[in-house]
């Protein structure tokens, strides 16, 4: 059977999830992956309010939504972080609290242990989300850095999210990573340490999102074989190389959209993103799970994009041969 194709509300938020769940039907989607910001999903009044989930399934199936996600990327992305005020635009009130950056640091981790028993009642398995990081600001090693600054970074690692992982467990519920630069993984190696420093625990493993690893010059299927067993998630998301000799692929300190940058995101279909080996390779591991789009195009109106979007995954998406071509040649079936 196709996977289901869905599409992830996060550059949505600025919109009722009224108004989001309708469009998402209209645009064709089978279903919905929440973020935990605007009124999307509310982590702290879903624990908090007996109907709350009941009412978001009821919503959802209205318009004839599956949910098998929930996403806290930006309550995540302060658990690893050095917190300065950038944190503050992101994240619940309640979270960042007076600003200081142990407090800060100390409620995240508290709501994305709260967000594991949130998605238990609404009953979906999977969180994707970020970690953070506190050695990103060392990516280029210089002044030289010594391995005991990087090895730190994975002991902290260890230190905040296996208290995590431990509610996530109880709730059984797993956290999708989104490998991304500013995470503590953001590429194959370093999701590979990753791993290594949560001693491999199955609570832990990646939300599949190809357009973070190509500009950076991997290879996204790659990534699928090398982690086979921890693909919890994928997202359809597009990017483009545009080096042109004056462009760079540290992209200048411009932000997305701006023409001078060496890469920027595209709608699916798009961009450099070879989408026909990434559905091959999700079908050697046999990934089941859904195809999420993660729409960003500078570009492009939002809502044309968003339809294309779903258009271009369904007609992307296929199952595997149960039988070899060739099989019709056998001997045995003559």
């Amino acid at each position: 059977m196709p996977r289901p194709v869905t599409i992830f509300t996060g550059q949505w938020a600025d919109l009722p999830i009224e108004e989001m769940a309708a469009m998402t039907a209209d645009f064709g989607y089978d279903g919905i992956e929440l973020a935990c910001w605007g009124d999307h999903f509310e982590v702290d009044k879903a624990l908090a309010e007996d109907d709350y989930c009941e009412k978001k399934h009821a919503l959802l199936a209205k318009h004839n939504l599956q949910c098998h996600a929930i996403s806290a990327h930006l309550v995540g992305q302060a658990v690893l972080d050095n917190i300065d005020e950038r944190h503050k635009a992101i994240l619940p009130e309640y979270v960042w609290g007076d600003g200081k950056p142990e407090g800060v640091n100390e409620r995240a981790i508290e709501e994305l242990k709260n967000t594991a028993r949130a998605a238990q009642k609404f009953g979906v398995e999977v969180v994707n989300g970020f970690t953070g990081s506190s050695i990103w600001h060392l990516l280029y090693s210089f002044p030289p850095v010594p391995p005991s600054m990087i090895d730190a970074g994975f002991d902290l690692l260890a230190e905040r999210f296996n208290p995590i992982l431990d509610v996530f467990g109880e709730c059984g519920v797993r956290f999708a990573l989104e490998v991304h630069p500013t995470e503590i993984a953001f590429d194959i190696y370093t999701a590979q340490r990753a791993l290594e420093a949560l001693d491999n625990r199955p609570e832990f493993g990646f939300n599949f999102d190809p357009s973070h690893l190509i500009w950076q010059g991997i290879d996204p299927v790659q990534f699928i074989r090398m982690f086979p067993d921890r693909i919890y998630h994928v997202h359809i998301k597009d990017a483009i190389v545009t080096l042109d000799g004056r462009t760079g692929i540290n992209a200048s300190h411009l932000n997305f959209g701006d023409s001078r940058r060496g890469w920027d995101f595209r709608s699916p279909g798009r961009g450099g993103v070879n989408f026909e080996e990434i559905i091959r390779a999700l079908n050697e591991i046999e990934y089941q799970g859904p195809l999420s789009i993660e729409w960003e195009d500078s570009g492009m109106e939002r809502t044309f994009g968003a339809r294309e979007a779903c258009e271009f995954t369904k007609k992307l998406d296929f199952s595997p041969s149960n039988r070899a071509f060739d099989a019709a040649f056998d001997d045995e079936n003559d």
